[in-house]
């Protein structure tokens, strides 16, 4: 092994503040959320051509259960729980309760999708009759015009994380800052140093938990590409990990020819780029057209039509209020949680995510807020963007250097080095008590270490080489494997009872879901050019003159997730 790198050790004094008992006990109230996007196919395994059905609730307005791009593409939202089994229970319940209105669909067990007849079969998804329904589904369309509608279909885990705001006055007399700044602050800025470290060491969740090493044929639109032949259906890389997380996946494409790269210096330099980009008009995107022949092509023609458009594996969040910029929200709540979107669904579990992976998830967090973070140099910024593809097309490749501040160093190395630093921490984390640490006889954290250390120096244990030993063991290519699993996970869940007060819960979410959107609808004000004209004009001190339909007489703030 290589010399260490000096900053994979956490420094002594941040490693001091959680063995603080007090600090510990508040380590117990972490918060953790779940969103798992999964796409409804047929039982031949391809998209669902019927709608989102009326009895999963409105997707406009449900808490739990909602549409991303696609009609065919649910997306599963828990709650923020201190508990990871508790967050992983509500998920099964999720989809037991979807399962109950599909009919003989399936949700597709893989983050990438099944067997594609190109972009004209993935139906936008809709959200009822009202302006904001109409925006949602301009903004999708525009989508799919600027960077087609395959790639919109792409599933993930995004892993949301929270420590209580108790935590920031203890963190800020130990890391440093002002005082007079307060802890909303430090928190804010805590958290963008861990957004910036997640970064830096973003790499590492690919290699870990990647689970998309190869792809159907029919996914892949560029005849140039290079993806190897693995038969004649499948595309591949034989050392991949995360095609999701590659050049033909997830990854956000607005940096070729538009200029943009969010700034993660601090909060303020973040939002000012995303309000740059959504204020900005960009010519790539003018031959679009916004409305064209009557109908809207694309929300504008600018370099973002909104926030949300830009794909960064990572964001800073916060909730917003009825029709808020999400910047806008950030500027004036701050930081309210960190969203990790770079976690493949794993098709080895029928929820796509387990509980070991969730503690790891969680303590790779926290050793990211509590390691130091100075801000990104562009030249750190293109070794970041680099790792991140080398990592997710060539990451169990034997020897795979990667860059880093200290020089070139092999994935291997690097990865080894950051684990070892982050045992001392799973074990405090581990004496915290509480649900964080729940299984594992006390000691959850320090396995989730473990088992990712196994995988640092056995590749073969990764999830992408599982995947493909196990298609090459049976002959599948990916399409035929995919939908293979995800019968044995349709079955599965066919064998599980939802219990019954759930149910009840669940079936009145959807229903008062469904009176949410008819409220909506009934408070309509203008067409849709003039709605989408006074949203667009919102600005810092320039509340969005759009009237809530859920606003109560005082005018107090409705925080939608």
């Amino acid at each position: 092994m290589s010399e260490p790198l000096s900053f994979a050790a956490l420094p002594a004094r941040r490693l001091r503040l959680f063995a603080d008992p007090a600090v510990r006990a508040l380590l117990a109230d972490c918060l953790i959320g779940l969103e798992k996007e999964t796409l409804r196919v047929t039982p031949a395994g391809r998209v669902a051509q019927t709608p989102h059905p009326p009895a999963l609730g409105s997707a406009l307005t449900h808490p739990h259960i909602t549409t991303d791009f696609s009609e065919a593409l649910v997306e599963l939202v828990t709650p923020a729980l201190a508990r990871p089994q508790t967050v992983l229970d509500v998920l099964r319940d999720l989809h037991l309760f979807v399962y109950r209105h599909i009919g003989d669909e399936r949700l597709w067990a893989a983050s990438m999708p099944c067997v594609l007849d190109g972009g004209a079969d993935i139906p936008l998804a809709r959200y009822g009759r009202s302006n904001a329904a109409e925006m949602k589904t301009v903004y999708r369309r525009g989508l799919g015009n600027r960077y087609g509608r395959t790639m919109q279909i792409i599933a993930g885990v995004h892993f949301n994380f929270s420590l209580p705001e108790a935590f920031w006055e203890p963190y800020q007399a130990e890391v440093g800052g002002s005082q007079d700044d307060g802890p909303a602050a430090a928190r804010d800025a805590g958290y963008m140093g861990m957004v910036r470290n997640l970064q830096r060491l973003g790499w590492m969740v690919p290699y870990l938990f990647g689970a998309s090493p190869a792809v159907c044929r029919s996914f892949v639109q560029d005849p140039t590409t290079d993806l190897e032949v693995f038969d004649a259906q499948t595309f591949y890389y034989p050392y991949a990990t995360s095609l999701r997380m590659g050049d033909i996946g997830y990854q956000n494409r607005q940096e070729e020819g538009t200029g943009l790269k969010a700034n993660y210096d601090s909060l303020d330099a973040y939002t000012r780029s995303l309000t740059w980009a959504i204020r900005t008009p960009c010519p790539h995107y003018e031959s679009i057209g916004t409305k064209v022949n009557g109908r809207w092509e694309q929300l504008n023609d600018h370099v973002l039509q909104i926030e949300n458009e830009y794909y960064s594996t990572v964001r800073p969040k916060q909730l917003t209020d009825w029709m808020e910029f999400p910047t806008l929200a950030l500027r004036r709540r701050g930081i309210r949680y960190v969203e990790l979107r770079s976690v493949d669904v794993n098709p080895f579990e029928p929820l796509g995510i387990e509980l070991e992976q969730m503690h790891f998830l969680a303590l790779f967090m926290l050793y990211c807020l509590l390691l130091p973070s100075p801000t990104i140099s562009p030249r750190e910024r293109r070794w970041i963007d680099s790792n991140e593809v080398l990592a997710a097309h060539r990451g169990r490749e034997p020897g795979l250097r990667l860059q880093c501040s200290a020089g070139a160093i092999t994935l291997r190395d690097w990865g080894e080095q950051v684990l070892e630093a982050m045992a001392p921490l799973a074990e405090l984390m581990d004496g915290a008590g509480g649900g964080a640490s729940e299984g594992a006889g006390g000691s959850a954290f320090q396995a989730a270490l473990r088992a990712q250390q196994l995988k640092m120096v056995a590749p073969e244990a990764t999830p992408s080489a599982r995947i493909l030993d196990e298609m090459r063991a049976r002959g599948e290519g990916f399409a035929e494997y995919a939908r293979r699993l995800t019968e044995q996970h349709w079955e599965g869940f066919r064998r599980l009872e939802l219990d019954p007060a759930r149910a009840a819960s669940l079936a009145r979410l959807a229903a008062d879901s469904r009176a949410r959107q008819a409220q909506i609808e009934a408070h309509d004000e203008g067409d849709f050019d003039h709605f989408l004209a006074r949203y667009f004009a919102q600005t810092e001190t320039e509340p969005v003159t759009l009237r809530s339909p859920f606003a109560p007489a005082d005018g107090r703030r409705e925080e939608r997730a």
